[in-house]
């Protein structure tokens, strides 16, 4: 993991691409490894995290120990979501992964500066509503940013036809059925019923 900071003008252009483990920030990572390949650019994959409750919370009750367990983890998800997306990064390519402990839009729009840099982000659910509940990040990043942002779809995933469904119980004899007693399975059966 690297920190260095190079003036836009010397370093190489970068793809820039957030990793979170969903299936739509896999998408976007395998849709990243295509850019760099295609534009000669490095790739950094960033995975971007808080400490639980953010920081003003942690700055009250500061804990080294589990500071290191929250960096451990971090690092920890984002070797799991490259390894679930994308495996192992290709060889012909620049790689440069990055754990990030800051504000996601903040950390998002700050690496990916460059004249020639490309911010790649999951586009998240497909449903309206769960995009408009869910995207405060991807909006805030796509509205901040200096660079251009792509978006890439998550994965459709086949519908399953339904099975049909197995027919009804007529209402009065649910009815019938709620009213059995246990002693009603111990006397005979009336044949004349």
């Amino acid at each position: 993991m690297n920190e260095t900071y190079l003036s836009p003008i010397v370093r190489p252009a970068r793809v820039v691409v957030g990793v979170t483990g969903s299936a739509s920030s896999g998408a976007a990572l395998r849709r990243a490894v295509d850019e760099a390949r295609r534009s000669g650019s490095e790739l950094m994959p960033v995975y971007v995290w808080q400490p639980p409750g953010g920081e003003a919370v942690y700055r009250t009750a500061p804990t080294p120990d589990l500071m290191k367990i929250w960096k451990r983890r971090a690092q920890e998800r984002l070797e799991s979501a490259i390894a679930r997306s994308i495996g192992s990064f290709p060889l012909d390519l620049h790689v440069e992964p990055m754990v990030v402990r800051a504000p996601t839009v903040w950390a998002l729009t700050e690496l990916a500066d460059g004249p020639d840099d490309l911010l790649v982000l999951g586009a998240g659910p497909h449903h309206p509503l769960a995009r408009r509940l869910r995207g405060a990040v991807r909006r805030n990043v796509t509205a901040r940013a200096k660079v251009p942002v792509l978006l890439v779809k998550p994965p459709t995933v086949p519908r399953v036809p339904r099975q049909p469904r197995e027919p009804r119980i007529p209402r009065a004899m649910r009815r019938e059925l709620r009213r059995i007693t246990p002693e009603d399975f111990l006397r005979p059966a009336d044949r004349n019923h």
